[in-house]
C-alpha cells in the first residue's frame, strides 16, 4: 500500500493512523473507552494482515496508545520493537456510558451522540479535542512519516483536527478495525491522502 506520491522519506510529516483489531466489544459495538478489553483471535489475524503492508514502509516514529489492544495490534502488524507508548492516543472516556451500545443508552437519553451529547463522568468533545489538537500541533511539525495505533473515535478526533481543527469532523469519517488511513499535506494544506484502507483479505 502506498499512498502514491508517497517517497521513503517525506520532508513533511505524513501520518498513518492505524485502527486496532477486532475485539469482542468492538463487534458488539459497545463504548470502549478505559476498559483494557484484548484483541478476537480474529482481531489478532487482522492485525497480522497488517505487517506486510507496513513492511513496505520506513517509519521515523511509532507510538502507541497504552491499551493492550492497540500494542498488541502494533506487534502483531511487525512494528512493536519501535514502538513508544502515547498517553494522548488513549480512546475517548466514555464515562457512565462505558461498555454501553448506542442504541442502549438512548433508552434512558433519547436521541444521544457522542458526537453532540453530554458524557457525564467521561470526557467533553471538548476535552477529547484539545488533547487531540495539542498532538496534532506536535506531530504536524516533525517531518516525516509517523505511525499512531490507537481506538476509532480519538483517531477520527484526531483526523478532524488534522484537517479543520474540529473533533466533531469526526463524525463524517467512519473507521472500520485494522485499517490504514494517511493524513499528510497537500502544499501547505494538511489532508487526508487515504481513509479506512483494509488489506483485501481482511473481513
Amino acid at each position: 500500500m502506498n499512498a502514491n506520491a508517497s517517497e521513503d522519506s517525506t520532508s513533511q510529516a505524513e501520518i498513518w493512523l492505524i485502527r486496532h483489531g477486532e475485539t469482542e466489544w468492538s463487534l458488539s459495538r459497545q463504548h470502549t473507552g478505559r476498559t483494557d478489553i484484548p484483541l478476537t483471535e480474529h482481531g489478532r489475524a487482522q492485525a497480522q494482515m497488517l505487517a506486510p503492508i507496513l513492511a513496505q514502509e520506513h517509519f521515523d516514529l511509532v507510538l502507541t496508545s497504552p491499551m493492550s489492544r492497540a500494542i498488541e495490534t502494533c506487534r502483531l502488524a511487525g512494528l512493536g520493537d519501535h514502538a513508544e507508548v502515547e498517553r494522548e492516543l488513549r480512546e475517548w472516556d466514555y464515562g457512565i456510558y462505558e461498555g454501553r451500545t448506542t442504541p442502549e443508552i438512548r433508552e434512558s437519553a433519547p436521541g444521544w451522540s457522542v458526537w453532540e451529547s453530554p458524557i457525564p463522568e467521561g470526557e467533553s468533545i471538548g476535552e477529547i479535542e484539545g488533547r487531540a489538537r495539542a498532538l496534532v500541533q506536535r506531530l504536524a511539525a516533525s517531518p516525516g512519516r509517523i505511525a499512531l495505533f490507537s481506538h476509532a473515535h480519538f483517531l477520527r478526533v484526531f483526523a478532524g483536527c488534522w484537517i479543520g481543527d474540529s473533533a466533531a469532523l469526526g463524525a463524517h469519517l467512519l473507521l472500520d478495525t485494522a485499517t490504514i488511513s494517511i493524513l499528510g499535506f497537500e502544499r501547505e494544506n494538511r489532508a487526508i491522502r487515504q481513509w479506512n484502507v483494509r488489506h483485501p483479505d481482511i473481513k
